[in-house]
């Protein structure tokens, strides 16, 4: 669970930005975007292999 703590005087804007930036470091955003359709499973395996394949080249 994510938390903002205020700092000080600390403007809501700046609160939200920095909610955002941590939801967005912790990947919900991503999530919550991939979950919002249905998957097929050879998809699903699909694109696992893909982001591991990505991983490999990377290294």
């Amino acid at each position: 669970m994510i938390k903002v703590k205020t700092r000080g005087r600390e403007p809501i804007d700046i609160m939200i930005k920095r909610f955002r930036k941590m939801c967005e470091k912790e990947g919900l955003v991503r999530d919550v975007k991939r979950k919002s359709y249905y998957e097929k499973p050879s998809e699903r395996r699909r694109r696992r292999k893909r982001k591991s394949l990505k991983r490999i080249s990377m290294v």
